[in-house]
């Protein structure tokens, strides 16, 4: 079952458990993928991949939403939002720890044959590529420097 077809059949779910933070997710995932699929120069198929890329924006962005209404006291929003950002998230593959974010950027620091930060580059291209989607490009960035510093 792909993505599209998960979040169809959540919002069903959604609307017959009455479940008003799952419904309004569902529906913000089913509305930011329809305009992907409308948008100039797309065609009429999305795949999970790109699915993925969608859902992982609208976390990141409801993630941030909330860390800004907890620094000014909205509790209740922050609440509504972190809510959303768990709906969100079962929708991800599952986030490298620090641990294994560090091993596996060894790895790819010795593939790449990086030794100093001029290599810095290298090193992230291949990173980014790689790690799509386990892992935040900051957190990526961070440790690159940390461990070619």
């Amino acid at each position: 079952m792909t993505i599209e077809e998960q979040v169809n059949d959540g919002i069903k779910n959604a609307m017959k458990a009455h479940d008003k933070v799952r419904l309004e997710t569902m529906r913000n995932i089913k509305k930011v993928i329809l305009e992907a699929k409308t948008r100039p120069g797309a065609n009429d198929r999305i795949d999970d991949a790109e699915c993925i890329k969608l859902i992982q924006k609208l976390a990141k962005q409801g993630k941030e939403s909330a860390e800004i209404y907890r620094q000014q006291g909205r509790e209740d929003l922050y609440e509504q939002e972190s809510g959303q950002v768990a709906v969100l998230e079962e929708f991800l593959p599952k986030q490298l720890d620090e641990a294994e974010l560090t091993e596996a950027l060894k790895a790819i620091i010795a593939e790449v044959g990086a030794s100093s930060a001029k290599d810095m580059g290298k090193v992230m291209g291949t990173a980014t590529k790689k790690l799509a989607g386990l892992a935040d490009g900051k957190a990526i960035s961070a440790k690159v420097k940390e461990l070619l510093g």
